[in-house]
């Protein structure tokens, strides 16, 4: 099993979302976050004055996938999440050890 983290802009979530669930994947978390990468934030006005916006609004999305199923779902993400400009955002896939449904007690590839 794999976990696949995704950082993405947060106007695609509901894009990726759909794309993943096109592809067998049943459930997923959502959490708001705040990063950058390469673009290195920007500079904004504000009544007159400027200042400098390190941090960008982001999602990271993350899934648990079986071996079989990553492939599809890492390409589901990046052709619904690209936008072909600078700050589209990161995939990071990680093993899973141990995966336990806590209402049933099912374990692994039961679990996800």
């Amino acid at each position: 099993m794999k976990k696949i983290e995704a950082i993405v802009k947060p106007f695609k979530l509901d894009e990726v979302r759909e794309a993943l669930s096109e592809v067998g994947v049943t459930g997923l978390t959502v959490t708001e976050v705040k990063g950058f990468g390469r673009q290195k934030g920007h500079t904004e006005l504000y009544r007159g004055a400027e200042y400098v916006v390190d941090f960008l609004p982001k999602v990271k999305i993350e899934v648990v996938v079986t071996g079989a199923q990553v492939e599809q779902a890492l390409e589901a993400i990046v052709k619904s999440a690209r936008t072909g400009k600078i700050g589209d955002g990161k995939i990071f896939v990680t093993s899973v050890e141990h995966v336990v449904r806590i209402r049933t007690g099912e374990t692994n590839e039961a679990a996800v």
